[in-house]
């Protein structure tokens, strides 16, 4: 774990929360997941990721869930997954790619979490998607121009959220060091008093 991990600054950020989780936002392969995880245990928080919230409660991947049932009921599913997580107090919540851009979910993550959006460039994205495989994103015939449109579309809600991360090729235990001080630096939690005769 990292020095910004193991800091005061870290071990004031999850009572500054108070009731609320951190939920990470943004485009499929800025590292929501990874991320996430290793933020969620340098705060001593749970991680949860919406995608396995949902394709434990639906009983199938996602992939089939929407050609079984369509987008609709996905999105409805999804809707329900992050609300009810977001009620179960502090923990590091990653999203998928597009619930922040639906209306109700992003008025649920602004009112109830600290959003913090991890931001990419689309040739990150594509390299980074290109690794990879089962993304619902890469169906795409032409993979780098969907992922271009979309930034396009969702980069002026994506920005709405409480903290922006620059996601680039660097480690990922920079990037959580990364998120902490920016959380530390949002929330300015009170140090904690000093015990008397210390």
């Amino acid at each position: 774990m990292s020095e910004i991990a193991r800091s005061p600054e870290a071990s004031q950020i999850a009572p500054a929360l108070g009731v609320r989780p951190i939920a990470l936002v943004g485009m499929s392969g800025v590292g929501k997941s990874t991320i996430g995880e290793r933020l969620a245990k340098g705060l001593g928080l749970k991680f949860i990721d919406s995608d396995a919230e949902i394709r434990k409660e639906a009983g199938m991947s996602i992939k089939k869930l929407c050609e079984t049932h369509g987008e609709e009921h996905f999105r409805e599913l999804e809707a329900r997954v992050i609300a009810r997580v977001l009620k179960q107090g502090p923990a590091v919540l990653a999203t998928g790619d597009s619930s922040f851009i639906h209306q109700q979910t992003h008025g649920l993550i602004q009112d109830k979490a600290v959003s913090i959006w991890l931001k990419a460039d689309a040739d990150l994205i594509m390299r980074r998607l290109g690794r990879r495989r089962g993304r619902r994103l890469q169906q795409a015939s032409d993979l780098l121009g969907t992922i271009t449109q979309q930034i396009a579309e969702r980069e002026p809600i994506y920005q709405n959220a409480h903290l922006t991360i620059a996601s680039r090729n660097v480690s990922h235990e920079r990037q959580m060091d990364e998120c902490v001080r920016a959380l530390h630096a949002y929330l300015r939690p009170e140090p904690a008093a000093a015990q008397p005769g210390v």
